[in-house]
């Protein structure tokens, strides 16, 4: 049987997604890249936006007409979306019940095509099996030449604007004994960079040494020739402990921030519990503590009680910190959420018009940033050869044409490059 796995929304996703592949495989099924040749489509959708949803139902719709397709994530919160009516051969296996998906391929190793989608509805009709967040644990990756390794999940803030502690319940920390032992599998399978994962990272372990005393013990048992990376850094949960780690050669020097506002009085009115003040400190420790880091950040334009001048601080936050990439989002007002019904609500034309305001700050100051590696020598991952041509993505997150490699090297190869261009490297040697 031909399975395509198709994922929408965060690196968790992914991660997940790489777990389901692989249970496939394992089962003997063979994990393709394009929907138009498989069998079995599972999608994994993501709520975090209005636009992410209507993706998935548009893609969904598109599978559906090819093959039995099954839908988890987010978006299947609780089964009762309307998604099943996007297609006649759709079946929804809800949010709660994704671990699930772990053990399909064994339930469908008989299965023949006529009987597949009947097969499939019969397992995605009552639960059958106690599972974890924590059960998708994947050492081969089907569709990424960069490892994911899942530590956390869930969320214990409310944020009025965010859906996804609502999805994903409360935060959970998978066992940092664990988590060494899933990276060292990972090691020994031949990756040389982990993503640490999770949907709010730094909320791992909060109760006890946090992410940053996770470090302390993953780092030391890992080799020279690994890397990690972290998905993203929710800024509440960064201490000095966690910064103090990231000084580490083998921390890639690339970060991600959801800062969403930079206005003291937008972040208290949508229930964010951090300022605009450590927000400073954090980009003031990091570039301490890395030279010339790629800091990523999420802006959301009109959130409430942004009036121009709230807007205008935000603004001058990022332009003063060169952030290297600004993702915009447009208030979106999501279901079951705090801001859903809210009265100060900035005009939809208002909103749009700083949305791009800030894209275009953020298309500047990526091509700057990318400008000003010109000449350094810098390590890379090599991701893929198209048409002749290899491109690898950098520890601080450029993506580059690297000349000078041969048929010798292959996809997830850790290598050194000299940046001659701003999307091209040569191999160092």
């Amino acid at each position: 049987m031909n399975v395509y796995v198709y994922t929408l929304g965060c690196r968790v996703n992914q991660c997940e997604s790489e777990a389901v592949a692989q249970a496939f495989t394992e089962a003997g099924s063979t994990v393709v890249k394009s929907y138009d040749q498989a069998d079995l489509i599972i999608v994994n959708t993501c709520t975090v936006t209005a636009k992410a949803e209507q993706k998935a139902r548009r893609m969904i719709r598109l599978f559906s007409n090819s093959a039995v397709t099954i839908v988890s994530g987010c978006y299947a919160l609780d089964g009762t979306a309307g998604l099943e009516k996007l297609g006649s051969r759709v079946v929804v296996l809800p949010l709660s019940r994704k671990a699930e998906l772990l053990r399909l391929p064994k339930a469908l190793e008989h299965s023949l095509p006529d009987t597949l989608l009947s097969d499939v509805r019969s397992f995605c009709s009552e639960k059958r099996f106690e599972t974890s967040v924590f059960d998708f644990s994947a050492a081969d990756f089907a569709y990424h030449s960069r490892s994911f390794l899942k530590i956390q999940d869930g969320c214990d803030n409310s944020c009025g604007y965010c859906r996804v502690h609502v999805a994903r319940g409360p935060s959970r920390s998978l066992d940092a004994d664990e988590v060494v032992r899933r990276a060292l599998e990972i090691e020994k399978h031949g990756y040389h960079e982990i993503v640490l994962t999770g949907v709010n990272l730094t909320m791992y372990d909060h109760g006890g040494k946090g992410l940053g005393g996770l470090l302390e013990k993953l780092l030391p048992a890992l080799g020279q020739d690994i890397r990690i990376r972290l998905s993203s850094m929710e800024p509440d949960h960064v201490d000095d402990r966690l910064l103090d780690q990231i000084a580490d050669f083998r921390m890639q020097s690339h970060f991600h921030i959801p800062v969403q506002s930079a206005s003291d009085k937008v972040l208290e009115r949508v229930g964010r519990t951090y300022g605009s003040s450590h927000l400073e400190y954090i980009v003031k420790r990091l570039r301490e503590v890395k030279e010339d880091p790629f800091l990523g950040c999420d802006i959301i334009t009109g959130l409430p009680a942004e009036g121009d001048e709230e807007f205008e601080i935000t603004r001058s936050f990022l332009e003063r910190n060169d952030f290297s990439a600004i993702h915009v989002f447009p208030f979106s007002p999501r279901p079951d959420t705090a801001l859903f019904d809210a009265r100060d609500r900035v005009p939809e034309s208002v909103r749009d018009q700083r949305a791009a305001i800030l894209r275009s700050l953020s298309e500047t100051s990526r091509v700057a940033y990318a400008n000003r590696q010109i000449g350094r020598t810098l390590e890379a991952i090599i991701e893929e050869k198209s048409r002749g041509k290899w491109y690898a993505t950098t520890g601080n997150y450029l993506r580059v044409e690297v000349l000078g490699l041969n048929d010798s090297f292959r996809c997830g190869d850790l290598i050194k490059v000299k940046m001659t261009a701003a999307d091209k490297a040569v191999l160092e040697k």
